[in-house]
């Protein structure tokens, strides 16, 4: 795998993904196939001649929401603050984390067509001061937006000269919708924001102490990593601002996800001095075995690092054969983003399901700072060989549909909400994995058995949910035989 291109801390934006990692948001194949041709980037992206449904990185942009103790300003018309709507859930995740409730700050520019020809720097000086003097928040993130990017908004030196006044970071995030068709750019974004202007050269090291890239779920790696004597330092989502200005102090920065955090954990690597660790992310047996030990080398517990893994192996080999046996034949489809898909696989293959197909809703043909270790797909491909109808599609209904509907899996898991309503349209018994630190570690595989086990009991409540339901897609759509069909043109 290529080196990716470096962080550049020094400029106000980070490339979108597009031209960083070479992703695209269409394809139709195999694993092992995709593999193969993401190492000399001979994937070409292709637009579809239609589609159903987008999201806009301006929405990921919104994990800023998720900081403890911060504001968020859009600048953006109101209709675009709309995923703000989503965040005032942020208090479930806090309370399975054992967490105190946080507030979800945010106010919007509100940017009219007036706004539009005469500039709107003026509102935006006004909101920001505004969110300081009801929030008094310790950051305050301005996301732009496809208005602001349109007409060309200054928002670099407003947040600058804000920043002086207000005595706190004012942060611009760069996540015009226009930008890009990955909208986990959007997250980068944030990201790129926060590593400029929040984390702090490290006062004093914390050898315990291990970053843990995550989204908003579980508190699994506390006791995972107790059982090297480690901390679990959980970032970004529901951290405060003084515990991301201190990433800098960690021993070394692992994740759950490469498309979550292999550029911020790059970044840390490169300016920081916080060591990467170069593993799949935990999820299945020889990844979490891969995973303590990357840890281990770094923080010098290797001889505890095997007595753990070899007792946690004898704990859980009398369950999983359990398992195995009451699972066995199931056919099982995944439909989930990039990273997220390949470790749900790893999991599904120790659990010796047959897994007839995945959907991921992009592909990076490469990773931040292009580990070979970091890469799921390949370490997927070369640990449990080729994954038959693999395809990236960037949530198309009508696609996947087509796709379910010619497969028939017994058991679908999707990663996203909106996404558990198409296996229950066609009477597929859905699990959606919205908790993701739940399927982590060695207990998280059993954890997703009990899960699959319990959807397959639920199937009569799908299929009575598929009798009374009718797709709005013409019979000719439904009769022809590729899913990709619409796909075919690449971009120039």
């Amino acid at each position: 795998m290529a080196m990716a291109h470096p962080v550049r801390l020094d400029l106000p934006e980070v490339e979108v993904r597009e031209q960083r990692l070479r992703a695209t948001v269409s394809y139709n194949g195999t694993a092992r196939d995709l593999s193969r041709r993401s190492k000399n980037f001979s994937l070409v992206n292709h637009e579809r001649g239609f589609e159903q449904c987008s999201t806009c990185q301006q929405g990921c942009a919104g994990i800023a929401y998720n900081v403890r103790g911060a504001a968020v300003v859009e600048h953006s018309p109101i209709g675009c603050a709309q995923p703000a709507s989503a965040a005032m859930g942020i208090n479930v995740a806090n309370a399975a984390r054992g967490l105190p409730d946080q507030s979800v700050n945010v106010l919007s520019t509100n940017l009219s067509e007036s706004d539009t020809v005469y500039g709107g720097a003026e509102k935006l000086r006004a909101t920001v001061r505004e969110a300081k003097r009801r929030f008094s928040p310790d950051a305050i993130f301005v996301l732009s937006s496809c208005a602001a990017g349109i007409i060309g908004e200054d928002i670099e030196a407003v947040t600058s000269e804000l920043q002086d006044e207000l005595g706190i970071p004012v942060i611009p995030v760069f996540c015009e919708g226009f930008r890009s068709k990955i909208w986990i750019s959007g997250i980068d974004a944030t990201f790129h924001g926060i590593l400029r202007q929040i984390v702090k050269p490290a006062r004093k090291k914390q050898p315990d102490l291990v970053n843990v890239f995550n989204f908003e779920g579980s508190d699994t790696f506390t006791p995972l990593l107790g059982k090297l004597d480690l901390r679990a330092n959980y970032v970004i989502s529901l951290a405060d601002v003084e515990t991301l200005s201190r990433m800098s102090e960690a021993a070394c920065t692992a994740h759950i996800c490469e498309t979550l955090a292999t550029y911020p954990a790059k970044a840390l690597e490169q300016e920081f001095g916080v060591p990467e660790v170069r593993s799949p992310p935990p999820f299945g047996i020889s990844w979490t075995d891969a995973w303590l030990r990357e840890i281990a080398r770094i923080t010098d517990r290797e001889e505890l690092a095997e007595q753990v893994i070899e007792s946690e192996h004898k704990r859980l080999e009398p369950l999983l054969e359990t398992m195995r046996a009451q699972l066995a034949g199931r056919r099982v489809y995944i439909f989930a983003g990039d990273s997220y898909a390949h470790s749900i696989s790893n999991m599904l293959l120790d659990l010796g399901l047959d897994l007839i197909g995945v959907n991921t809703f992009h592909h990076d043909q490469t990773t931040d700072g292009g580990l070979e270790e970091a890469d799921s797909l390949g370490q997927l491909v070369a640990s449990k060989g080729d994954i038959g109808n693999f395809s990236v599609c960037d949530k198309q209904p009508f696609q996947m549909v087509k796709v379910l509907k010619d497969l028939q899996p017994d058991i679908l898991i999707v990663r996203h909400t909106n996404m558990a309503v198409i296996g229950a349209k066609l009477g597929i018994p859905t699990i959606q994995d919205g908790d993701v630190n739940i399927s982590a570690g060695y207990d998280g595989l059993i954890k997703l058995g009990e899960r699959l086990l319990t959807a397959w009991r639920t199937r009569r409540i799908f299929q009575n949910i598929a009798r009374h339901h009718r797709h709005p897609y013409s019979e000719w759509w439904m009769a022809q035989n590729d899913p990709f069909l619409l796909s075919s043109e690449p971009v120039a």
